[in-house]
């Protein structure tokens, strides 16, 4: 039995084999919609997503399955003060997979050391999020043809936010990348992900200023100041608006620049970029249900 907790819980070759099952699955849906009948995925979301969810349920619909679950806390015994650990005994017995959002960083490790059948970390605090990683890796592979030799520029909240951490882990793997971190100061990505870079001998720079790297990256990551992780309100309102990416921002960016986001934004994409051609987030985001469909099939250990 095989849980999903990290993007490194996936060899670079397994997760090269999902992105191709997923894009059998886009050419060929019908292929695959009786795949998990009789099976049943639980979404247990302790914290609110709506993208991840609902992907993580259009997939298991589609392969032909049921699913279960909640969509916040509030709606489950968590409430009453029951514990993960009890949660995931209990579900385990309902479910053939689990895919399990919690605020708290390890929760879903703490689960997967207990539950009966396969845990997928659906994003843990300001940890990882494997699945929007894979799903990042799709939409890269598919715009760029290739996942090596790039130069990634990801902008915003690099402190807290999860889905840069667990890309710059899964991309660090892939020979010829390199980072340019574009931050303010207090949301500086975390330092053991430098070191790590550092050791790895992968090339990073750091910087505040957007337009001076801009015509560089083959990819900007773009991502939200994420208000849920600050303990001081004055202080996400200062930084709330430290990168506003519009039109006169993209004048010198390469014009097959692949503008991506985890989504869900609030300002720091100007609606006025979703018609230029660069823009990904809204493909990258409906690629997220055919590599999620690949994984529930390789952890149910199913085929077409």
């Amino acid at each position: 039995m095989r849980h999903v907790i990290d993007i490194t819980d996936l060899s670079v070759a397994e997760i090269d084999g999902l992105i191709n099952v997923a894009e059998d699955i886009l050419k060929d849906p019908k292929k695959y919609r009786d795949s998990c009948r009789y099976k049943q995925l639980a979404t247990l979301f302790f914290e609110p997503s709506t993208r991840t969810r609902l992907s993580f349920e259009s997939a298991m619909l589609a392969l032909g399955g049921g699913v279960l679950g909640f969509s916040e806390a509030a709606s489950s015994s968590a409430s009453k003060g029951e514990s993960v650990s009890d949660t995931i005994r209990v579900v385990s017995g309902y479910a053939d997979v689990i895919a399990m959002r919690h605020p708290k960083e390890g929760a879903p490790a703490v689960a997967a050391e207990i539950s009966d059948v396969p845990i997928i970390n659906a994003g843990d605090g300001g940890h990882n999020h494997p699945t929007q990683t894979l799903t990042d890796l799709f939409t890269i592979r598919r715009e760029k043809g290739h996942l090596d030799n790039l130069t990634v520029g990801l902008c915003g909240d690099l402190m807290f936010g999860r889905t840069v951490h667990s890309l710059i882990t899964a991309m660090s793997r892939y020979g010829g990348v390199n980072f340019v971190l574009i931050s303010p100061n207090e949301l500086r990505i975390p330092d053991y992900i430098k070191a790590n870079l550092t050791r790895d001998n992968i090339p990073f720079v750091e910087t505040k200023n957007m337009s001076d790297v801009m015509p560089g990256l083959d990819i900007l990551y773009m991502t939200r100041v994420q208000k849920e992780r600050f303990f001081n309100e004055a202080d996400y309102i200062r930084l709330k608006d430290s990168y506003i990416l519009d039109k006169p921002k993209l004048a010198d960016a390469k014009p097959d620049l692949c503008i991506m986001h985890p989504l869900p934004r609030v300002n720091e994409i100007s609606k006025t970029v979703d018609a230029d051609p660069r823009a990904c987030y809204f493909s990258q985001a409906q690629g997220g249900k055919y590599i999620r469909m690949a994984l529930i099939l390789k952890l149910l250990e199913v085929t077409a």
